[in-house]
């Protein structure tokens, strides 16, 4: 995926860097694999906003996303790849020989007519899932399980990918891009390739409007508040929480840099081998 970028005859577009959707072949959905998504603007079923930041944008309709790979070996046709408003990944549409049709994510290098199956006996190429024993050593994967049978989990966003490093004792050894080295069971199936749309991380929207499009409100710095509204409100002019040294914080006083969130003791701490690379 290429990135457009634009001459700076207004403000906005001086540093606009923009996806080119060269690699979309529909502009449609399959209607039949969507459904309505309702939007909630960051309130619970009590009304109470719980998510700050969140309202307007574009109407969107869910494209529903076959993570289980459910149709076991039975190849499938790349017909089309889409874009999804839900997710920073394409998605390719798969139609099987009997007619059925199904979404899945798409691997970064995936064309229109390739072949793809999911089965303990496919080959590893691009775009097959296949469970991790069945998998070679060294091999990129995305849409990874954590339970057998409860479909992809993690891996998913668009550019990202994980790495096969080992396997013993029923277990596969999994490198995540964080740099954590992880223990999946080795039943749990994973599709091999990169996600695509690699260049997502460098988009950049070059004005405020296209974040309204997208559903995504404007925020206030705290810095900017009073001290009834934020920690860090108040002071004399500029100033660190009302005039003295005042560590960044929520609104509702978690620290915000540094301050570990993870529980201390947590089931899945002893599938983690190795902790993720410090900053």
């Amino acid at each position: 995926m290429a990135l457009k970028t634009f001459r700076p005859l207004t403000p906005s577009q001086r540093f606009m860097a923009l996806p080119s959707f060269e690699e979309i072949t529909k502009s449609t959905p399959e209607k039949s694999l969507t459904e309505i998504k309702p939007r909630t603007g960051g309130r619970n079923n009590r009304g109470r906003k719980t998510s700050r930041h969140r309202g307007g944008g574009h109407k969107k309709r869910y494209r529903i996303i076959d993570f289980k790979r459910s149709r076991r070996d039975v190849a499938a046709e790349v017909i089309a790849i889409e874009y999804d408003p839900n997710r920073s990944a394409r998605i390719c549409l798969l139609q099987y020989p009997d007619g059925e049709k199904a979404y899945i994510i798409a691997p970064a290098g995936i064309t229109v007519g390739t072949k793809v199956a999911a089965g303990a006996q496919v080959d590893p190429s691009l775009g097959n899932a296949l469970p991790l024993k069945s998998i070679p050593l060294g091999s990129s994967l995305h849409n990874i399980e954590l339970t057998p049978g409860r479909g992809g989990q993690i891996v998913r966003s668009a550019g990202s990918q994980a790495v096969l490093s080992n396997r013993e004792a029923g277990y596969a050894l999994v490198k995540m891009a964080s740099g954590e080295l992880r223990k999946i069971n080795e039943e749990c199936y994973a599709t091999i390739g990169q996600v695509g749309n690699v260049e997502h991380m460098n988009v950049s929207s070059g004005k405020a409007g296209r974040s309204r499009w997208l559903g995504v409100r404007p925020q206030t710095r705290g810095m900017a508040m009073n001290p009834v509204d934020h920690p860090m409100g108040g002071g004399q002019g500029k100033s660190k929480g009302g005039g003295g040294r005042h560590h960044p914080m929520s609104p509702w006083g978690q620290l915000s840099k540094g301050f570990k969130t993870r529980q201390k003791r947590k089931a899945s701490d002893k599938f983690i081998v190795q902790r993720r690379k410090k900053k």
